[in-house]
């Protein structure tokens, strides 16, 4: 039994070593939590092709448990059996890939096994058994609670262990040589399999907490560069705020060259290629030509895809993305690399994230250069601008989750950008749909709700459709005037109860919190004039009923009521959905 131990633990090494170097191809590691079909038959071949090679790097035992250590098993005489690390390979493909993927395996695996004996009827059950390992090893081991597996290398050697003892069973009722043989082969099998198992998915499991923790590293980076970038950004798009805006993206990124265009212009390159991509100069690449007309990311993986005039370019792989302002391209921005084997999906991500961000802050620049040309200069500041508190928090927020949650911060991030695209809607329009209002609002509590977890219970009550029109920012700036000033120190039990609804031929919003009240005199001047707070400038509410009061009538004005159990705020603005119908017909007071 120790010789055979000893083999064993030779065998499983020979797939431990495999699953080291299969680790380090990006490819596999992409296919491991996709969700694709693609995907999922990736794994299959790939698992398979271990199963196999395990079948055939087997020790054949004779009916008598002798020994014969061959190099290769082709074939194996139907009264032979083999021990090898086939459930080792069945059981970590159901582990990774679910019990789809498992059972495949499991059934290409039972069948090139029964196929080395020639299909004999000693052989059959190998198929049932290796099918049936591979489902319940995925549907064991898949967490209830998340989409993808948690790769503990514990709970995978437990795994291992049971589907090794449910093959053992199979041997014991199926075999010629039944109970001797499971006598012999168990414990060495179960032991060495199961631990195994837990190596290989131990492999997979460190190589993959690498490349979270990459991901944090570079979004923590990436927020560091669009809080530097947009001072520049938000002054235009130029070859001054594009030149100071390529030094920081080369700074806080791996790529080899930099460059931001207009449509026609090279506006500034930074690193390989800088000798012919010059700034000022018209653009030298039909692959930037090609996004700007189709307005589409583009990605190229060689030479001739980037499509540089210049014959020595040494720029390999590009992502080309454009930065669209007012639903047109107002350029690009361009990320190279001089070797196409370092252009993979997370860079693809990364570039076009801060593509979208960096067309998001130069539209909000040229939202605050218009607004201070129009005659209501006053009431748009408060459309016009982004809180930088509230940005600030916001940045912080997302690179404390870095550390816990890159797939959570990478949601915030999109939130955060949604916050930016309202707020350059709200610096064109002066009036929105309930519908972005909603995502202006959603957008603004992820944020706040992430950074006070279980503080705030906010709910939002509407029996108008989402095409209601009304001002830019009028709910999202009584949410967050209640969470800012409603409760005081109290972390939990906090209501916003937001209602929304026609009375008549007017639209009625009303926010209702169970707060700490507002004291009579404050309240007076609440909407009257600015009321400055520990909190803010107390411009937000002031700015507001000014807006409503400007845009509607006086009725439309915010109206307070309070007590030592919570505050109300009501907004009465006309009736109008989008189109400019009046419904008159519903009525919901």
């Amino acid at each position: 039994m120790l010789y055979l131990t000893i083999l064993m633990t030779e065998r499983v090494g020979f797939v431990i070593i495999c699953a080291f170097l299969l680790v380090n191809i990006p490819a596999f590691r992409r296919c491991l939590f996709a969700q694709t079909l693609t995907a999922k038959l990736q794994l299959v071949v790939i698992f398979s092709l271990f199963a196999i090679m395990a079948n055939i790097t087997g020790i054949e035992i004779d009916p008598a448990n002798e020994l014969h250590n061959k190099v290769l098993l082709t074939a194996v005489s139907h009264d032979y059996s083999v021990v090898n690390a086939r459930i080792l390979a069945v059981t970590t493909a159901g582990i990774v890939g679910g019990p789809w993927v498992g059972g495949s395996v499991g059934l290409i695996a039972g069948l090139h096994r029964a196929f080395q004996a020639g299909f004999a009827s000693e052989a059959w059950f190998y198929i049932p058994s290796s099918t049936l390992i591979g489902l319940l090893s995925g549907y064991l081991y898949k967490d209830k609670n998340s989409s993808f597996t948690v790769m503990t290398p514990w709970r995978s050697f437990v795994v291992g262990l049971s589907m090794e003892s449910i093959q053992m069973i199979f041997v014991f009722l199926f075999s010629p040589t039944g109970w001797l043989l499971v006598r012999y082969i168990a414990v060495p099998m179960i032991l060495i399999s199961s631990l195994g198992t837990s190596i290989f998915i131990s492999i997979i499991t460190m190589y993959l907490r690498q490349e979270e923790e990459t991901r944090a590293t570079q979004t923590h980076s990436v927020l560091k560069l669009t809080n530097q970038t947009l001072p520049y950004f938000r002054n235009g798009l130029n070859v001054k705020s594009a030149q100071q805006a390529v030094r920081i993206i080369k700074k806080y990124t791996n790529f080899d060259a930099i460059s931001i265009t207009d449509r026609n212009t090279i506006l500034a390159h930074i690193g390989a290629g800088s000798d012919h991509h010059i700034s000022g100069e018209t653009m030298v690449t039909t692959l930037s030509d090609s996004v700007i007309q189709s307005g589409q990311v583009k990605v190229a993986r060689n030479a001739e895809e980037i499509g540089c005039s210049h014959i020595n370019c040494p720029l390999q792989a590009a992502i080309v993305v454009p930065l669209r302002v007012d639903d047109s391209v107002a350029g690009t921005l361009k990320m190279y690399y001089t070797d196409s084997w370092k252009l993979t999906p997370v860079e693809i991500q990364l570039a076009t994230g801060l593509g979208e961000i960096f067309a998001n802050q130069i539209a909000l620049g040229n939202a605050e250069m218009q607004a201070k040309l129009v005659r209501d200069a006053e009431i748009k500041s408060l459309q016009a601008q982004v809180n930088p508190h509230f940005f600030f928090n916001a940045i912080n927020t997302i690179s404390a989750m870095m550390r816990r949650d890159s797939d959570e911060a990478r949601q915030l991030l999109l939130q955060l950008s949604t916050y930016f695209r309202s707020n350059l809607i709200g610096a064109r329009e002066t009036q929105i749909t309930l519908a972005q209002e909603r995502q202006q609002v959603n957008a603004y509590l992820s944020l706040e709700m992430t950074r006070f977890p279980g503080k705030y219970d906010v709910q939002l009550h509407t029996t108008v459709s989402d095409d209601v029109l009304l001002p830019p920012f009028t709910i999202q700036v009584l949410v967050e005037n209640a969470l800012k000033h409603a409760f005081g120190e109290r972390k939990i039990g906090n209501y916003v109860i937001i209602d929304v609804y026609q009375q008549k031929d007017r639209l009625i919003i009303t926010v209702k919190d169970n707060g700490q009240g507002i004291s009579p005199d404050l309240i007076k001047r609440l909407g009257q004039q600015a009321v400055p707070s520990k909190h803010g400038s107390g411009t937000a509410l002031h700015n507001l009923n000014q807006r409503l009061i400007g845009l509607y009538d006086k009725k439309s004005g915010l109206h307070f009521t309070s007590s030592n159990q919570g505050t109300t705020v009501s907004i009465s603005i006309p009736f109008t959905k989008k189109g400019g119908q009046v419904n008159e017909s519903l009525n919901c007071g």
